[in-house]
């Protein structure tokens, strides 16, 4: 799901009780310590490293840093944004690609770009008309798409320079990751309470990508976080997904007016265009959906009842000619199906075209906070908000 974002930079982020590292590797028996440029062929397990990635234009540093275990999986995640930058995967031939969407350098990132692979909030997604009341108080948040807000406002979370460190390492070798932190203040964007937000990415052996979520609040507000990757399982700019098989685990979607907000209905997806129950290409019936003016889904999809939910998959998305595999598993309640609809081939996309990618956005329902009906979003002060998603990569 995508809108434009305002070009605005954002000052630095509290560091929430740590310093930002540029350790280059976990202090592990599996991994090497190595420095930049250093070569860490010997390393086995799963390894991070860091190295710079530029400065924003008030001269804050930033940070990449780099995950890969001895699977030839590699994830790259920079502290501006807690973006994933890259993912490189292997084929069936072995053949390693980059599949996720981004740009090689951080100017990329600066300018209004579409959300390319960021932790976006404090809300994710649309609250119509960028107000909502909460314990009898009306709030007003700034308006960036269309007569909606969207994805946080001006100053999104996935503009922000997050402070950063490597986690702490699996003494196996079997994980390593990267811990990201940001405070929101009180009255940020328009939202009441301040914030505190970690997210850990984590990469174990197993070619997972493991994305865990904590925020406390010091007053009731609302949040709704999530990841947004754009996905193309061939190869990042290798032509539309259209081919990419795809399956939802969910029974039901939500219809939305013609500015993208849900009306509330929670509409069965059978024998419509948004049935994705069994597996089926993206571009099958893309052209009978229209998201926000044009052709393309930008929908969210109300998962299906799952016993354990990380255990049991509320996606699956396949490509036929690379044989790569992803499958998604989420604590949330939704997920965002977005076709890369609005994406225009210029610079500031990165050069992407429409339908270059798709994203998979695990979350709560757009307009929640005005939808009593919805799960809630609201988060108290003595109720951390926490949720977890799980990308699970393989090949056939």
């Amino acid at each position: 799901m995508r809108a434009v974002r305002p070009f605005v930079f954002i000052c630095v982020a509290a560091c929430l009780g740590c310093e930002q590292e540029s350790v280059t590797a976990p202090k592990s028996s599996t991994a090497k310590k190595t420095a930049k440029g250093a070569d860490a062929s010997e390393a086995t397990g799963v390894r991070i490293q860091s190295e710079p990635f530029g400065e924003t234009k008030e001269g804050l540093p930033i940070t990449r840093y780099l995950l890969a275990n001895d699977r030839g999986m590699t994830v790259s995640i920079i502290n501006y944004g807690a973006t994933v930058t890259s993912i490189e995967l292997p084929d069936r031939e072995k053949k390693v690609a980059n599949v996720v969407l981004g740009f090689p350098t951080l100017d990329g990132y600066l300018g209004k770009d579409p959300y390319f692979g960021c932790i976006v909030g404090r809300y994710a997604n649309r609250i119509a008309k960028g107000k909502f009341t909460l314990n009898g108080k009306s709030y007003t948040l700034a308006i960036n798409d269309g007569p909606n807000h969207m994805h946080g406002g001006l100053k999104s979370f996935s503009d922000a320079v997050w402070s950063a460190r490597p986690t702490e390492p699996d003494p196996e070798g079997k994980t390593a990751g990267v811990e990201l932190m940001y405070e929101s203040r009180d009255g940020e964007e328009g939202y009441p309470g301040t914030v505190k937000t970690t997210v850990v990415y984590t990469l174990s052996d197993a070619n997972e990508l493991r994305i865990d979520y904590r925020a406390v609040s010091d007053k009731p507000t609302i949040i709704n976080l999530t990841s947004h990757i754009y996905w193309n399982l061939k190869g990042a700019g290798t032509g539309p997904v259209f081919n990419e098989v795809l399956m939802l685990n969910a029974d039901k979607f939500l219809p939305v007016d013609g500015t993208l907000i849900p009306t509330g209905e929670l509409k069965p997806v059978k024998g419509t265009p948004m049935d994705f129950t069994s597996p089926k290409p993206i571009g099958a019936r893309l052209n009978e959906v229209d998201g926000g003016g044009v052709k393309g889904y930008d929908h969210c999809y109300v998962l299906n009842p799952r016993t354990d939910p990380l255990k049991q998959a509320a996606a699956r998305a396949e490509d036929p000619e690379s044989g790569r595999i992803l499958e998604i598993f989420t604590t949330e309640p939704g997920i965002q199906l977005y076709s890369g609809n609005q994406l225009t081939g210029k610079p500031e996309d990165g050069g992407f075209k429409p339908y270059s990618a798709f994203c998979l956005e695990c979350q709560h329902f757009p307009d929640s906070p005005n939808r009593p009906e919805f799960p809630s979003t609201v988060l108290e002060p003595n109720k951390p908000y926490t949720q977890t998603t799980i990308h699970h990569f393989s090949v056939k």
